[in-house]
């Protein structure tokens, strides 16, 4: 595969990936709603709601009346969620650029539900955060939070750097640290969640498929702009050749029937209330 030079940013990333991985993430979107008990009428604040996801279907469940406050710290990442937005014709959602860590301008105890898919894990301070979650939600409020298990049951994490390892060292993760695996211990979470206020009413995991391609290029492409761009364009030609066939051969368990390669990771959700 010829080497790319161009390093592609979050927003061309998501512009390719995006319809992909919203269409194979849709039961998780589906039961995060579900376990929130949104109807119509509701207020929602969807945390770190990048591309939209929860936010535009919560939006959706809870016409006429109801409103959706969708947040980011990214404010190019957002152009997505409002052009998809305009696109269904979605009319009771606001989206904005907020730091988590400070909700500055978020209303005090007037949301019934806040939303967080795959978000929390990555606060510099995730108490502080949820301790200002807590401060938008009424009494009695729920959260509902996806978050990554362990690694070993993350396919989308561990394919690109096993085929890395052949070559070089891949750094160790540091669960201390706000990433991808902060909250998979979820003994970390509930301490986290009490220290906020909150009580967890409920949990449960689900594997979701992230990524689908349909050819060894379309694997390699996607391998190289999530996570390892940098890593791969310190190798040699050779090395990243290497990597390339390693990537393909360990995706291989993953064909499906239809020839297509899928790939998940485990969730978990926890459901919480503000106390």
């Amino acid at each position: 595969m010829e080497q790319q030079s161009h390093k592609p940013s979050g927003v061309e990333i998501w512009r390719r990936y995006d319809a992909i991985e919203r269409r194979l993430s849709t039961p998780l979107t589906n039961r995060m709603l579900e376990l929130g008990n949104l109807s119509p009428g509701m207020k929602v604040l969807d945390i770190a709601t990048g591309r939209g996801e929860p936010a535009i279907p919560a939006a959706k469940a809870i016409v006429p009346d109801g409103f959706v406050l969708g947040l980011d710290i990214d404010r190019s990442i957002l152009e997505l969620a409002r052009e998809r937005a305009d696109r269904e014709e979605i009319k009771n959602l606001e989206l904005g650029v907020s730091n988590f860590e400070t909700l500055d301008g978020i209303s005090e105890h007037h949301f019934e539900v806040a939303l967080a898919r795959w978000g929390l894990m990555y606060f510099q301070n995730p108490v502080r955060a949820l301790q200002i979650v807590r401060r938008a939600l009424v009494s009695g409020g729920l959260l509902v939070a996806a978050v990554w298990t362990d690694p070993e049951n993350a396919t989308f994490f561990q394919l690109p750097r096993a085929a890395f390892a052949k070559f070089a060292a891949v750094p160790a993760i540091d669960h201390n640290q706000p990433g991808t695996f902060y909250y998979s211990d979820l003994t970390r979470l509930t301490r986290d969640l009490k220290s906020a206020d909150f009580a967890v009413l409920h949990n449960e995991t689900m594997t979701v498929e992230v990524m689908e391609v349909s050819s060894d290029d379309e694997l390699i492409a996607w391998g190289r702009s999530f996570g390892m761009w940098d890593a791969l364009n310190g190798m040699s030609a050779a090395e990243q050749s290497g990597w390339e066939q390693e990537l393909v051969q360990l995706a291989e368990p993953y064909r499906t029937s239809k020839g297509t390669i899928r790939i998940s990771g485990r969730t978990l959700i926890v459901v919480a209330e503000a106390n």
